[in-house]
């Protein structure tokens, strides 16, 4: 390597659950060669970018955490953003690997060199070469705005929910909400008293359930710090209990039953006029779009300010928005709940394999590897998140760290071998896409009727986990060497052919 290029063993992109929990398990299994690179000056991804008010976790805190650095600490069942955030904050500083942050810092491009068997990396700050590089970035990491015929043109405040605007003052305004997903069905309950009028512009309603929060007490938290045991109990328990909701995910018609009842009950109590109570049942079975837990995002729009609408936006207008039906609504600030870049990941547009072509050119728009973890000719790429590995029914967290004990297991056969780097036969990872495919193919996201970003433009749908947490772990947990292609020094060497 050059000497005035610094050289890493793993190179990690992004400083969110994933990057941050990838670093530790680095660091604990003996790796000390590693950097993390952010482009923000803080590290948290998604729970550092989504400071929106009301912003809360889905799923309980004892389980969205890793399991190796517990938190006693939490103060609610459903965690808010502040405590998570500080969470990850805290584990930088508990596990010692502040000194491996590359914060400030870009990441515009990595390529791998064949003839040296490295990454080579482009960031703001200089080049690096790396042996493995991991993109943790994340699927959440890059809003989605529409292209509203003359948003340009708008003379108020207009942002994203993931970039709140906190130096804008909502009190007595004429506020827009874009979108009803889990964000907007967070802040709109937080807003709605302040502003003057909330329009709330929905394409398609979401099921909502109740949200079975509370407050931790004192007592407990005190207990959980004596005997940590407890908390185990406590998160094996949840853990267990949320792993039985995957039979919703596979058997839609069950999930109409039991589960889609609950919701349309949740909806009656909440919502006494029928015509606005038409206007927020959803035409889908519930668990087709992701489910929103919430008790007060409903009755907030049925308060006298709010109006929730359904004609689309056909014209953005200085200080006004015009409907399909002609009419215009003046308005001071919009605010866009319009989800994340989740199909088209700016970071794949910034790796490129050996041939030069970038991961965003061989996907094409629909996303495949194997395991969720890597990508066929792409060597010693890890993918944090990647395809197939999302969940309906429980915490991504136990996913991560599937994957981050998998990328450990095939550095240290590296290592162990003296290879270089390896990747997944393309015939392997056909056949792992083709059973993902299959067993997709009866799901309420792919059955139920609605239109998600579960899937891609022709509908394939590459972004869920069909299973259990469990049987992903499984899966995991063996690392197959005949799995890959191996770089043993510059010969490359295709297991499974002559």
């Amino acid at each position: 390597m050059e000497q005035s290029i610094p050289h890493l063993h793993v190179a990690v992109v992004g400083a969110g659950f994933a990057g941050l929990g990838m670093a530790i398990r680095l660091r604990r299994d003996g790796v000390e060669n590693f950097a993390v690179f952010d482009e923000a000056s803080e590290v948290g991804g998604t729970w550092r970018d989504n400071s929106y008010p009301g912003s809360a976790c889905d799923v309980p805190s004892h389980v969205y955490s890793f399991s190796f650095a517990p938190h006693p600490g939490w103060t609610r069942t459903f965690a808010p953003q502040p405590e998570i955030w500080a969470y990850l904050r805290e584990c930088v500083r508990r596990c010692g690997i502040a000194g491996h942050l590359r914060l400030n810092t870009r990441v515009t491009d990595a390529t791998w060199d064949s003839d040296r068997r490295c990454w080579r990396i482009e960031t703001s700050r200089g080049p690096v070469t790396a042996d493995a590089l991991v993109a943790a970035a994340g699927g959440l990491a890059e809003p989605s705005v529409p292209d509203l015929p003359g948003l340009d043109t708008f003379a108020g405040a207009a942002f994203h929910s993931a970039r709140w605007d906190h130096d804008t003052d909502l009190a007595g305004r004429r506020v827009a909400v874009i979108g009803t997903g889990t964000s907007a069905a967070q802040f709109v309950p937080e807003i709605a008293p302040r502003a003057a009028a909330l329009y709330v512009f929905q394409r398609t309603a979401p099921w909502v359930l109740p949200r079975r929060d509370r407050r931790i007490t004192d007592l407990e938290r005190r207990a959980y710090r004596a005997a940590p045991v407890l908390q185990q109990l406590a998160r094996g328990t949840i853990g267990a209990l949320r792993e039985t909701l995957v039979v919703n995910n596979r058997h839609p018609r069950l999930a109409r039953l039991l589960v889609q009842r609950m919701a349309a009950r949740h909806l009656r109590r909440s919502v006494p006029d029928p015509a606005l109570r038409a206007r927020l049942t959803p035409g889908y079975t519930v668990g087709c779009k992701r489910i929103v837990l919430s008790n007060d995002y409903l009755p907030a729009l049925t308060e006298p300010n709010v109006e929730v609408l359904t004609e689309p936006i056909t014209e953005v207008r200085a200080d006004a928005l015009v409907t399909a039906d002609g009419v215009e609504r003046g308005v001071d600030v919009l605010i866009f709940g319009t989800g994340f870049r989740v199909s088209d990941p700016p970071i794949a547009h910034r790796i490129r394999g050996p041939a030069g072509q970038t991961l965003a050119q061989q996907w094409s728009g629909s996303p495949a590897g194997h395991l969720g973890t890597m990508v066929a000719g792409f060597p010693n790429l890890f993918l944090m998140l990647g395809p197939n590995t999302g969940l309906g029914h429980s915490s991504v967290v136990l996913m991560m760290e599937a994957q981050h004990g998998h990328v450990l297991d095939a550095l240290r056969f590296l290592r162990e071998r003296g290879y270089a780097a390896l990747s997944p036969r393309a015939d392997v990872q056909a056949a792992y896409t083709a059973e993902m495919d299959a067993r997709l193919a009866g799901t309420v996201w792919n059955a139920g009727g609605c239109r998600s970003w579960y899937l891609d433009a022709a509908g394939r749908n590459w972004t869920m986990w069909p299973s259990t947490s469990w049987a992903f772990r499984r899966r995991l947990a063996q690392f197959r060497p005949d799995d890959y292609d191996v770089i043993q020094d510059r010969t490359y060497v295709m297991r499974g052919t002559a």
